[in-house]
């Protein structure tokens, strides 16, 4: 548990209440977007560093993966959810983020119950950062739209595509495995 790459892992876990509770204190606390967007910004990045770190130091684990995965998701999930409460975010492009992340644990899960491993793709990769990029965005959300959207809304369907593209590549790569799991 204590190698950096987990101990980063977990950083960002705590970071998300701090994310959440920093957009929603719209109105209270002066400059809370800016703040909002540095914490996130610095919980983003150390998404890259866990893996990097356990890549190149050799240090990877099954409890890396999964608190990985699961910081992930919790500062995706979490700060989207805020952006929603705050007017920021579509509920529908949530839906989608959300959707697909449950469709690839899933698959994972299935995966794992086979004796497979579903490892990252260069598409889940892209979605992370797509969808990281668009929810910086939409904390500092320029001041005029772009046509009928904001650029973080533009940014956001942009991200809500790669992620349906990247939830049907898995789907698709690892469709052999849900057939097994259907048989057994």
């Amino acid at each position: 548990m204590a190698s950096l790459p987990n101990l980063l892992a977990v950083s960002r876990i705590l970071m998300t209440p701090a994310i959440m509770a920093l957009v929603l204190a719209e109105g209270t606390v002066e400059h809370n977007f800016r703040y909002a967007v540095v914490l996130f910004v610095i919980a983003a990045t150390t998404d890259f560093f866990d893996g990097y770190l356990a890549r190149r130091w050799n240090v990877g684990t099954v409890l890396g993966a999964f608190l990985d995965s699961t910081a992930d998701k919790l500062l995706v999930t979490g700060s989207l959810l805020a952006l929603i409460a705050v007017g920021r975010a579509s509920v529908w492009v949530t839906l989608i983020i959300i959707i697909r992340e449950f469709m690839v644990m899933a698959l994972r899960g299935m995966a794992a119950l086979e004796g497979q491993v579903v490892k990252p793709s260069i598409w889940g990769k892209l979605k992370a950062n797509a969808q990281f990029i668009a929810i910086a965005l939409a904390m500092v959300r320029l001041p005029e739209p772009w046509g009928p959207l904001y650029l973080d809304e533009w940014v956001m369907w942009l991200a809500a595509l790669i992620t349906i593209a990247s939830g049907w590549q898995y789907v698709s790569s690892f469709w052999s495995v849900v057939r097994a799991a259907d048989r057994s």
